[in-house]
C-alpha cells in the first residue's frame, strides 16, 4: 500500500467514533455494520478493513440488510448520493428504451423480492445492468438474499477503497 493511502488509513484510524461512523453510514447505510466496523479499528492494512467489513456484513440480520438496501437509489432511478451518481454513471447516458426496460423490470423485481434490485453497477453499461436484472428475476428468494449479500460486499469495498482514497476502476 503506497503511502498516500496509508495516510488515508490511518486517517480513519483516528478519527472519533461518531464521525467515523458518519462516514461508513455514508458507504452501507446499516448502521450495525457501520457501528462494527468503527469498534473493530485501527486496521493495519486496507485489506484488514476490507475483510472486517465483508465479515461484519456476512453476519447481518436480514433486517439490517434491507437498511443497507434501503440507502441505495433503484438502478436507473433518481440518484441523491455522490457514490451512486458515480457507480451508475454509465446507466445515464443509456438509450431511451433501456432505461424504460429498466424501469419496468425494476418494478417488476421490487414486486416479486419486497426490495430494489441491487447489483454493483461501477463501470458497467445500462444493457449490462438490464440483462443481470433478467437473470436475477428467475432467482428464488433465498438465491436473490445471498445474490444481494456479495453485491453488497462489492459495493462496500469501492466505496471504502474510495473513502481511503485508493484509485478505483470501473
Amino acid at each position: 500500500m503506497s503511502s498516500e493511502y496509508r495516510a488515508g488509513l490511518v486517517e480513519f484510524n483516528e478519527l472519533a467514533y461518531a464521525s467515523a461512523l458518519e462516514q461508513l453510514i455514508a458507504v452501507c447505510a446499516a448502521p450495525t455494520w457501520a457501528h462494527n466496523v468503527v469498534t473493530g479499528r485501527p486496521f493495519a492494512d486496507s485489506d484488514q478493513l476490507f475483510e472486517h467489513a465483508e465479515k461484519c456484513l456476512r453476519a447481518l440480520p436480514d433486517s439490517d440488510i434491507d437498511q443497507a438496501l434501503d440507502g441505495h437509489p433503484r438502478i436507473g432511478g433518481d440518484v441523491r448520493n455522490a457514490n451512486s451518481a458515480a457507480e451508475q454513471a454509465a446507466v445515464t447516458v443509456a438509450d431511451t428504451e433501456v432505461r424504460a426496460k429498466l424501469a419496468d423490470l425494476n418494478a417488476e423485481y421490487e414486486a416479486r423480492f419486497g426490495h430494489i434490485y441491487l447489483v454493483f453497477a461501477s463501470g458497467r453499461s445500462g444493457e449490462e445492468l438490464l440483462q443481470i436484472l433478467e437473470a436475477r428475476l428467475g432467482n428464488d428468494a433465498a438465491t436473490e438474499r445471498l445474490t444481494i449479500r456479495n453485491e453488497l460486499v462489492k459495493i462496500n469495498r469501492l466505496r471504502l477503497a474510495r473513502l481511503l482514497g485508493q484509485p478505483t476502476a470501473s
